[in-house]
């Protein structure tokens, strides 16, 4: 019987690892992938793709294929935010309701129920009319419509891990309780919170391209995925590289993450 196959060495699983590369080398140092300045106009506006301009350019003459490149670092550090957010404040409210049990328990999860029962784009729009404008206040926004996802999950995971037989030798040895969650419990949990991070690091980029195209994220002329697709809207019939370039940067990013995550999981 043969054995079942590494899913990382799966062509998907590697051209989705070359994707995230790319755009992680784009998002830290975009340099590298483009000399063209993304503010910068030219004499020629809407452009179609070309060996000059290999995206085109856009309405004011700007090269596309640097404004793309350029705007992975609003997206992805944005992204990288609003997953950081979501994991540390959920994974925490996480366990220590999965710990701690009764009212504790019951009135954390009371708070994420009623996370979970307002719509994620509504609730980031409400935080960023408190937070105001911004790349770092769209981030944040969304990082806080991913709490209830990471709390409930955690905390499944530290019921189910708490019962364990080695968690029940670790207390009969006489471990300290925050002993046991550091060394037993959060250890032998984090595996799927790390999983569900992956996959939200893809939806949290889609979400702050929503955010951008509506206009609450990073300001005009700043490199942006989903504000370079707003500005280029009102060119979709003549100019359709503005839309769907753009557009398939998202997607391609956003599928990898998820393809990723779901190798996490195996």
């Amino acid at each position: 019987m043969s054995k079942p196959r590494n899913p990382w060495t799966r062509p998907t699983s590697l051209v989705a690892i070359v994707v995230l590369v790319i755009a992680a080398l784009a998002a830290l140092w975009p340099g590298l992938l483009s000399s063209a300045d993304p503010y910068a106009g030219t004499d020629v506006a809407l452009l179609p793709p070309s060996s000059e301009h290999w995206f085109g350019t856009d309405a004011v003459g700007r090269d596309l294929y640097a404004r793309v490149v350029y705007a992975a670092r609003q997206s992805l550090v944005g992204a990288f935010i609003a997953v950081a957010v979501g994991l540390v404040v959920g994974t925490i409210i996480g366990v220590l309701a999965g710990s701690l049990r009764g009212w504790v328990d019951t009135a954390l999860m009371r708070v994420v129920d009623v996370l979970l029962s307002i719509p994620g784009i509504l609730l980031s729009l409400s935080i960023i009319i408190v937070l105001g404008f911004g790349s770092v206040q769209a981030a944040v926004a969304v990082g806080v419509t991913s709490i209830a996802a990471f709390a409930r999950l955690a905390r499944s995971q530290v019921i189910s891990v708490a019962g364990a037989d080695y968690v029940e030798a670790a207390y009969g040895s006489g471990a300290r309780p925050l002993q046991v969650m550091v060394r037993h419990i959060l250890p032998n949990s984090l595996t799927p919170v790390v999983a569900l991070a992956t996959l939200q690091f893809g939806s949290a980029i889609l979400q702050l391209s929503i955010l951008g195209f509506l206009g609450y994220g990073a300001p005009p002329p700043t490199p942006e995925w989903g504000l370079i697709i707003a500005e280029g809207r009102d060119f979709t019939a003549t100019a359709w590289w503005l839309i769907v370039i753009p557009g398939l940067a998202i997607v391609a990013v956003v599928m990898a993450a998820n393809h990723l995550s779901r190798n996490i999981r195996a």
